[in-house]
């Protein structure tokens, strides 16, 4: 069952969401993200996703492998939160999941309601969009929201034109 976007009831607004994943596309995502955020009054969330970490019998690996995973999120997020501010003057909110990336996109669209829209970028790779996209393509009508994919090689002046 889809359940309604509260993103125009009042004292909400609509947000826009891309998933920071360092792959070299990401950025397009976020200026995109960014972008339509800033002209339409809405709001940015950049998500990243760290991979579960399952060491069972050695625990203080496990530790150290998700506080190692959490500084590298950190970092990425503070990246192109700056790079977000530059571009599009918008200040994002920044969203950490751990876990499998399509299930945990999945799991943030639910537990906020304000996020309209999705956008991902293709790769560049010319045997496909990329592993994101793909796995998102997969789940079929598996959100209630909209997903824009934005063209790897667009320029920064071409995106700015369209959103």
């Amino acid at each position: 069952m889809v359940s309604k976007r509260q993103s125009f009831d009042e004292g909400h607004k609509r947000k826009f969401m891309a998933v920071i994943d360092n792959s070299p596309e990401c950025g397009r995502a976020v200026l995109y993200a960014g972008r339509r955020a800033a002209k339409t009054g809405g709001g940015l969330v950049l998500l990243y996703v760290c991979p579960p970490a399952d060491f069972q019998h050695w625990l203080g690996v496990e530790e150290i492998m998700r506080a190692e995973a959490r500084e590298e999120a950190d970092a990425a997020l503070h990246k192109f939160a700056q790079y977000s501010r530059e571009k599009a003057n918008v200040d994002p909110e920044l969203v950490i999941r751990e876990g499998q990336t399509a299930e945990e996109i999945q799991k943030q669209i639910e537990e906020d309601r304000d996020i309209a829209n999705l956008v991902l970028a293709a790769g560049e790779d010319k045997e496909g969009p990329g592993p994101l996209v793909s796995s998102i393509a997969r789940r079929g009508s598996g959100f209630d929201i909209p997903v824009t994919i934005v063209p790897s090689g667009m320029a920064d002046e071409d995106i700015e034109a369209l959103a």
